[in-house]
C-alpha cells in the first residue's frame, strides 16, 4: 500500500512559478473561483490590510499615526476597490497556498524601504533592471536568495544539473522534503516566496553548449555572470562566452573569502581568469574526476593560497572522501561577497578586476 502511494506521488511537477490573479480583471475573478472550489483545503495568507498600513506608514515617516489615521489612510488608497480585489493574490502550487499582496510597484516599495538609504530609490530603479545569470547552485544558492533578498536584480537566470542529495544538506538551504529535487527547482521556489516579482528562469540541465547562448543572451542579455560550476569545461567556455560578450564574470571559491572578479565588460582583451587557465584542450575537460580536474582547477583557483584545511582535504579525495568539502559558514559568506560585488559593479560603484580575500582567520585572531 505505502508503495503504491507513494508511486502515485512520483508524477509530481517540479513546479516554480508562482500564479498571479488581478480580482479586478473578469478572467482572473473566475479562475480565481475556480482554484477555490478545485482546492478546499487551500491554505490562504490575506495580510492585506497590514501591507497598506505599512505602506502609509513608509510614506509618512516624519508622523506617528493613530490607528484612525492609518484606516482614513488606507481608505482612501483603496478608493473604493473592494479589499479583496485590491493588489494580487499569488498561488504557490508547491504548497498549496494563496497569498495576498500588494501590486509589484507598492511591493518593492515595501521590500526595500529598508535598503534606504544604503541603497537609493534611484539606485534601486537602476538594479531592479538588471540581469543576473548563475551556474552551480551550492555556493550558488545562497548568493541566489541574498541577490533577491536584497532585489539587486530584476531577473535571475539559475543553471544546474543536479537534484539535492542528503549530503549537501551541509550547506544547501533546503528540507529533507526537497531531497531528489533539482537544485534549480529548490532555489527557484525560495526566491518566488521571497519576491514573486522577481523573474527567474531555470536551465535543469546546467549550463551546457546547446542552451549557453539561451542563458547569455535570450530576452536580453546578461549584465553580470556568476560563475560556481564544478565542471572545468563550462568554467573555461563560459568566460569564453562572458568575454565575447563583455559581460563581467565574478566566482567565489568557499575558502578563505576569496571572491574572483573578471571585468570583461570594461577590460575586452583581458585574460580568462587572469591568465591562470593552462593551454588545454577543451574537448578532454569534460567528464574528469575531481582529482583529475586538479591539476588544472590548482592554478585555476590559486589553490597555492588555500586553506590548510582545504588543502589537505583535496589530498584525501578519492580515499576518504568523495569531493572537496564546503561549509555552510562559507557558503553563507559567499552569498554576502558576491552579492555585495554584483551590487557595485551594477551601480558601476566597482570597476576592477583582480581576486580578493575575506579570511576570518587572519582578520580574526
Amino acid at each position: 500500500m505505502i508503495q503504491e502511494y507513494i508511486r502515485l506521488q512520483q508524477d509530481e511537477h517540479n513546479d516554480y512559478k508562482p500564479v498571479f490573479y488581478d480580482l479586478k480583471h473578469a478572467q482572473d475573478l473566475q479562475a480565481f473561483e475556480a482554484l477555490l472550489k478545485s482546492r478546499p483545503h487551500i491554505r490562504i495568507n490575506d495580510n492585506i490590510y497590514s501591507q497598506l498600513k505599512e505602506l502609509m506608514k513608509i510614506r509618512n515617516p516624519t508622523k506617528r499615526l493613530t490607528p484612525g489615521e492609518y484606516d482614513e489612510l488606507v481608505q482612501a488608497y483603496l478608493g473604493g476597490t473592494p479589499i479583496d480585489h485590491f493588489g494580487v493574490w499569488v498561488y504557490y502550487s508547491w504548497i498549496d497556498r494563496l497569498v495576498h499582496l500588494v501590486d509589484e510597484a507598492e511591493f518593492i516599495e515595501l521590500r526595500t524601504s529598508r535598503n534606504q538609504h544604503k541603497i537609493t530609490a534611484a539606485e534601486i530603479a537602476i538594479l531592479s533592471k538588471k540581469k543576473i545569470g548563475i551556474v552551480g547552485l551550492s555556493v550558488g544558492q545562497s548568493i541566489a536568495l541574498t541577490l533577491a533578498m536584497e532585489r539587486i536584480c530584476g531577473e535571475l537566470r539559475l543553471a544546474d544539473f543536479d537534484s539535492l542529495e542528503l549530503t549537501n544538506m551541509n550547506r544547501i538551504r533546503a528540507g529533507v522534503h526537497s531531497l531528489q529535487t533539482p537544485k534549480v527547482v529548490i532555489a527557484a521556489r525560495e526566491i518566488a516566496e521571497l519576491d514573486p516579482f522577481i523573474k527567474v528562469k531555470i536551465y535543469k540541465d546546467g549550463m551546457t553548449t546547446a542552451n549557453m547562448d539561451d542563458f547569455f543572451t535570450a530576452d536580453g542579455q546578461l549584465d553580470i555572470f556568476v560563475e560556481e560550476c564544478d565542471g572545468v569545461d563550462i568554467k573555461i567556455l563560459s568566460r569564453i562566452k562572458a568575454k565575447e560578450l563583455g559581460i563581467p564574470v565574478v566566482m567565489e571559491m568557499n575558502d578563505r573569502g576569496m571572491i574572483d572578479i573578471e571585468r570583461f565588460d570594461l577590460e575586452p582583451d583581458r585574460p580568462l581568469m587572469h591568465g591562470l587557465i593552462p593551454e588545454v584542450d577543451i574537448a578532454t575537460l569534460k567528464g574528469l574526476s575531481d582529482a583529475e580536474k586538479l591539476p588544472i582547477f590548482g592554478p585555476m583557483l590559486g589553490l597555492k593560497n588555500a586553506s590548510a584545511r582545504f588543502k589537505y582535504s583535496l589530498g584525501e579525495i578519492g580515499k576518504t572522501i568523495t569531493t572537496w568539502p564546503q561549509l555552510a559558514s562559507s557558503v553563507v559568506l559567499g552569498g554576502a561577497l558576491v552579492a555585495d560585488t554584483c551590487r557595485r559593479i551594477a551601480l558601476d560603484q566597482l570597476k576592477s578586476s583582480g581576486r580578493y580575500y575575506i579570511d576570518f582567520e587572519q582578520l580574526i585572531v
